[in-house]
């Protein structure tokens, strides 16, 4: 029987006590019982996202997240600045437009990070931007941006900082608080492992009361609605109740594990499989990576969309294709969550073989071996750190 392996930005494997937990008679939400499991995952995701301020909880995909970042932050004609490096970061650009708001569009080429600098040149170019919205981790390149430098060039202005960490919160340092991120978005899919259909975020005291002063064209994703059944705590509609208890299980996991490990992990592995890569000569995409995943260009002459089906018909390997102009170009592949370091060098292994198996002039073993240096000297740091599963 062949073993499937899902290393997938998203959706990621759920483990098993999630698995278990769907499987559980329902109850009904408006009951002390899921009110008491609702404050304990809420309280969760603020220690996952470190943050004092209030997380709202929606049933939606992370998509509607981000469009209730725009539609209750920014009016009809209002002004936005929208960093755009990919396929995601685009979405915001998209949905902004939707909406009637005018966007000032940073755009650097995909695969490239922001420059602090660039962003304040822009705020000062425009002081009636009410918000600026960006990514922590642009899935479609694999690159982290640096929230920390954007956030110290945002907080001096009027404008609030809105970030996309829907790939990036539970893998890679996210310190919503201490970085000035006025509203965060995150959904369940990915670092987190829950299954797709919740999305979370986190909202700031100067983000309420952006808030509360404008008309806002929603009405199931009106945060003032989540705000107001925060205080049982509840949610204004019916929330996915099997999809919250299975969260509950992963977010006890990662705070059993701690944050800090997790992050610690989720670097190794993505060390590991980046040297793994480029031992086999294949060039990332992100010229400045993130921890969540890895993207890289196949190598010259290969069918990338051939050599992803093979992998997952022959080892059960399922790693994701590019996006946009990168389509049939690249392969993404995920090191957070319930990824381990045995999942990497099975990966990594497979796709050796297959690159073999379509004569490419592969050494085989030099992936696993380059990552298995690299996760041979972290065993020393990361003696003792327990697991998310």
């Amino acid at each position: 029987m062949l073993k499937h392996r899902l290393l997938t930005p998203g959706p990621t494997e759920v483990p098993q006590q999630a698995r278990l937990a769907l499987a559980r008679q329902i109850v009904h939400h408006r009951t002390a019982e899921f009110r008491k499991l609702l404050a304990e995952v809420l309280e969760g995701l603020k220690y996952v996202f470190q943050t004092q301020n209030d997380v709202l909880l929606l049933t939606s995909s992370g998509t509607g997240a981000m469009e209730a970042a725009v539609v209750n932050l920014v009016p009809r004609g209002g002004k936005a600045i929208v960093l755009e490096s990919g396929k995601f970061s685009e979405r915001w650009r998209l949905i902004c437009e939707s909406f009637g708001i005018e966007v000032v569009r940073l755009e650097v080429p995909w695969g490239h990070a922001f420059e602090a600098d660039d962003v304040a040149r822009l705020l000062q170019e425009h002081p009636d931007a009410v918000a600026v919205y960006t990514t922590l981790s642009e899935s479609s390149t694999g690159v982290g941006h640096d929230i920390g430098a954007i956030g110290r060039v945002v907080a001096p202005t009027p404008a609030l900082l809105v970030v996309d960490a829907i790939s990036g919160a539970g893998a890679m340092p996210c310190r919503t608080d201490a970085w000035g991120v006025d509203v965060l978005v995150v959904g369940s899919q990915k670092a987190l492992m829950g299954p797709p259909g919740l999305a979370f975020l986190a909202v700031s005291p100067a983000a309420w009361k952006q808030i509360e002063s404008i008309q806002r064209p929603a009405f199931y994703f009106d945060l003032l609605a989540y705000r107001k059944a925060l205080q049982q705590p509840d949610t204004p509609y019916t929330p996915a109740i099997p999809l919250v208890v299975a969260l509950a299980e992963t977010l006890r996991a990662i705070r059993a594990e701690g944050i800090e490990r997790v992050w610690a992990r989720s670097g190794m592995l993505a060390r590991a499989t980046r040297a793994g890569i480029e031992a086999l000569g294949m060039k990332l995409v992100a010229s400045r990576p993130a921890d969540s995943l890895t993207a890289a260009y196949f190598p010259e002459g290969v069918d990338g969309k051939a050599l992803l089906r093979r992998l997952e018909s022959r080892f059960g390997v399922k790693l994701a294709g590019g996006q946009g102009p990168l389509a049939g170009k690249i392969f993404r592949i995920a090191h957070f969550g319930a990824v381990d370091e045995l999942d990497i060098l099975s990966a990594l292994a497979a796709v050796e073989l297959v690159l073999a198996e379509m004569g490419q002039s592969v050494k085989l073993g030099a992936a696993v071996a380059a990552a298995s240096r690299v996760i041979a000297e972290a065993a020393p740091t990361a003696a003792g750190i327990g697991r998310c599963v």
